[in-house]
């Protein structure tokens, strides 16, 4: 078997082997929560130590995602996503074959550098296609990278309810393999390459920063606020961030280019990806705690009491109507611009969260306000990636991306932190000692949910892009920093 490098390839084939490989490594992302309450018991361990099996994946998929992206500018961006894909295979393998807690997040580490796979595969569409092709292509794999993880929800919950709970990772491990081979023999590699070499210290110093924050972040409730390892690693990750950039605005061959950064399409563009970030972690944090809570008539009214195959069922169709919209948010690049189909995007997710403020005592209602909010995050992912590569330059194309990805992710923590502490912090007990949020708690993270929408809605607005379309058919686009046909 010998891999196809600069070989052409059918277009079709190449996007459906890079979604595929994009929604696999977004599916890591929620493999292991329907069994989070029984890891504890899986892993003869502490809840607090089973809680680092997701944090670990959290931490490492922050970590690889801008690495990736330079590696694969300088190497390859087709070896880099076969690398990720390698890294996926081995940590599920060694989840797949332990029941002991240490190997279990050394496992879960390692899967977490599949997510350098997204913004790798974005990147090289943008190489590898026809313009024609790439809004669409580039929209659908944008949108993977939630909607691997709403799919995935439900399919790892049937797995975990029918076989061992050991089988959702050999599934994720063969999964892998199978992707690796097509990526292996059907995709071709990008000719496009960066100069320079690879900002060891860079690296170091990005890696530090962000392991105390999102640590800082995500383990912040349960080590307590105001602790004094929480409060020394916010100050620890701030500081480290600030020399950080102080050192890669001086070296020749940054990890990170904040020069390139700093333009203010990129610039705004990234803070709204932390926003809406922050949107589609509020819903998928909620409301599957809000379908699970048993319904006791008198105490509490809001509960549902669904199974988490249930669940999972009725939070699935938020998935595919993101990667159904994606088609429709390229066209609407194409006609409106991307500009506006961010601000739309926002608008949308928006309007879904207030929806959720009056309409959370059914599951068809939950059902329904997350396909709104999924529909809106599903148009502002795919926008996304169109708006960093009208300023970002040729050869720096992955590492932007990978940037932009890890805005994302850093809006999924902050939401996950804030939102669980909401959550967390207005309560009731329901019997036995357990004890469930209060409807005001989940009321609360759905107005705030909109209220960080409309933020994003704004900033988006703010962002300084012009779309200009001719009657002949081109389109130009410009921007304050460059002037692109398309």
């Amino acid at each position: 078997m010998k891999p196809r490098d600069n070989k052409p390839v059918n277009p079709r084939v190449l996007i459906a082997v890079l979604c595929f490989g994009g929604l696999l490594a977004s599916f890591m992302q929620t493999l292991v929560i329907p069994i989070v309450g029984r890891l504890p018991v899986y892993l003869d361990t502490t809840s607090d130590n089973a809680s680092w099996v997701i944090t670990a994946t959290l931490l490492t998929a922050a970590v690889a995602t801008p690495i990736a992206g330079r590696l694969a500018d300088m190497f390859g961006k087709r070896r880099i996503i076969l690398v990720c894909i390698g890294a996926m295979i081995i940590g599920s393998v060694i989840c797949a074959m332990t029941s002991m807690v240490v190997p279990m997040i050394i496992g879960r580490g390692i899967q977490g550098l599949a997510m350098g796979v997204i913004p790798c595969g974005i990147s090289l569409l943008r190489d590898k296609l026809d313009p024609a092709r790439i809004p669409g292509a580039i929209a659908t794999m944008s949108a993977t990278l939630g909607v691997g993880g709403a799919i995935g929800l439900p399919v790892a919950a049937w797995i975990t309810q029918t076989f061992d709970w050991h089988m959702i990772f050999w599934t994720a491990a063969g999964l892998a393999v199978f992707t690796f081979v097509l990526v292996f023999t059907l995709v071709g590699e990008s000719d496009a390459r960066s100069p320079g070499t690879f900002d060891f210290v860079g690296a170091a110093g990005l890696t530090a920063a962000l392991v105390s924050l999102l640590l800082a972040l995500s383990k912040g409730a349960s080590w307590g606020w105001a602790s004094g390892l929480t409060v020394g690693l916010t100050i620890f990750g701030l500081v480290t961030f600030a020399v950080w950039g102080w050192f890669e605005l001086r070296t020749r061959t940054p990890l990170v280019d904040l020069r390139v950064s700093a333009q203010p399409v990129i610039l705004l563009t990234n803070a709204v990806s932390i926003l809406v970030g922050f949107s589609l972690m509020a819903i998928g944090l909620a409301a599957p705690q809000l379908l699970q809570i048993p319904h006791i008539p008198g105490l509490v009214d809001y509960g549902m009491g669904q199974t988490i195959l249930a669940t999972g069922l009725i939070l699935a169709p938020g998935g595919l109507m993101m990667m159904f919209f994606s088609p429709v948010s390229a066209r609407m690049n194409i006609k409106i611009g991307p500009k506006i189909t961010l601000l739309t995007g926002s608008v949308v997710v928006a309007v879904g969260y207030l929806m959720s403020v009056f309409m959370m005592s059914e599951p068809w209602q939950i059902f329904v306000c997350n396909i709104v909010v999924s529909i809106g995050v599903g148009i502002g992912y795919s926008a996304m990636p169109a708006l960093i590569m009208s300023a970002a330059p040729l050869h720096q194309m992955a590492a932007a991306n990978s940037l932009n990805s890890l805005m994302r992710s850093i809006g999924t923590a902050i939401a996950s932190a804030l939102l669980s502490t909401i959550l967390a912090s207005s309560v009731i007990e329901i019997g036995g000692g357990h004890h469930v949020p209060t409807e005001s708690a989940f009321r609360l993270v759905f107005i705030i949910g909109s209220g960080v929408a409309v933020v994003a809605a704004l900033l988006a607005l703010s962002i300084p892009y012009k779309f200009v379309r001719h009657s002949g058919g081109s389109t130009t686009i410009e921007t304050t920093t460059i002037s692109e046909k398309v």
